[in-house]
């Protein structure tokens, strides 16, 4: 069992010294009350320590949305918060997700990231979001490249950052990978959304946990939660907008795991398996005759 903690009640879409040093503050503070409760994993929002910068504060050009003047972000400062970051976690012996944009090593658009801190204060790992939407591919960040994994006491966890909720391929590529979890970030404030629906969607389906942290704001906004196999939420957080974190229990001998442990999950891998073979080759006794050959010549699925 892994005791993972999702926090809420942070988040801001401003980029400048003075901002990312409160929302470093906040997320260092809201992983002492993780620590406390005795979470292995804490999990924060999209953009939690560096915001989630607005397309217009950050446009090249300010009459309207353009390209991101990247300049504009107090870099040095959004450094020193994840360098204290690490450290803490180190000290609280936590592994730490955090949302924070990723600057380009080769000086063109940095990535929209979550930085993976294992519980010896050290970088391990930094997934970079895949699916971005029109306004982020056209005017704010470059796309990632890969999935990432991590194991906490035995689980395996994936990570995936708002939009991606609206992609089943993600967290059903996670589950072929033998996750348990997957960590999904976000900076939704629309009370509208669907996004609250779709985390107990994708539990349901895959079998997995999903942990979602939202910065839950203001009531009637999106809230931090961690949903179950089963399609519940095992925690919430509070509609009052305040700084919390939610603590849930990752549990693989309860009933509702163990069902897609013994049965979902290895029964999809099964069939996984079974779509590499050429369609020729499990075609039933006379499937010929009767319009297989609609199939033929096209590429196995996987």
């Amino acid at each position: 069992m892994v005791r993972i903690a999702v926090a809420q009640g942070l988040g801001t879409q401003r980029f400048d010294a003075a901002s990312i040093a409160a929302q470093g503050r906040e997320v260092r503070e809201l992983m002492r009350v993780a620590a406390a409760g005795s979470a292995r994993l804490v999990l924060f929002t999209e953009g939690a320590l560096s915001g989630y910068p607005h397309k217009r504060l950050i446009s090249s050009d300010r009459a309207q949305v353009a390209d991101a003047d990247w300049a504009l972000v107090a870099w040095d400062v959004l450094a020193r918060e994840l360098e204290l970051t690490a450290q803490l976690a180190g000290e609280l012996e936590l592994w730490t997700v955090v949302g924070s944009v990723h600057p380009s090593s080769e000086g063109g658009r940095p990535s929209n990231s979550l930085h993976v801190i294992s519980d010896a204060g050290v970088i391990v790992d930094r997934y970079d979001k895949r699916y971005l939407s029109t306004t982020e591919s056209s005017f704010l960040y470059a796309a990632g490249t890969r999935p990432t994994t991590f194991e906490v006491e035995g689980l395996r966890f994936g990570c995936a950052l708002c939009i991606e909720a609206g992609l089943p391929e993600v967290f059903i590529e996670y589950e072929a990978m033998g996750a348990d979890c997957v960590l999904l970030a976000s900076y939704s404030t629309d009370p509208d959304s669907l996004d609250e629906q779709r985390p107990l969607a994708h539990a349901l389906l895959t079998q997995m946990w999903i942990a979602f942290a939202a910065p839950g704001l203001e009531p009637g906004h999106p809230r931090s939660g961690v949903a179950s196999a089963d399609a519940r939420w095992l925690a919430r957080g509070a509609e009052d907008g305040a700084p919390q974190v939610v603590l849930a229990d990752l549990d693989p001998s309860h009933e509702a795991a163990q069902t897609g442990y013994r049965y979902g999950r290895p029964w999809r891998a099964r069939h996984r398996a079974a779509s590499a073979v050429a369609p020729d080759s499990v075609c039933p006794p006379g499937a010929e005759h009767r319009g297989a050959h609609r199939s033929r010549g096209r590429p196995a699925e996987h």
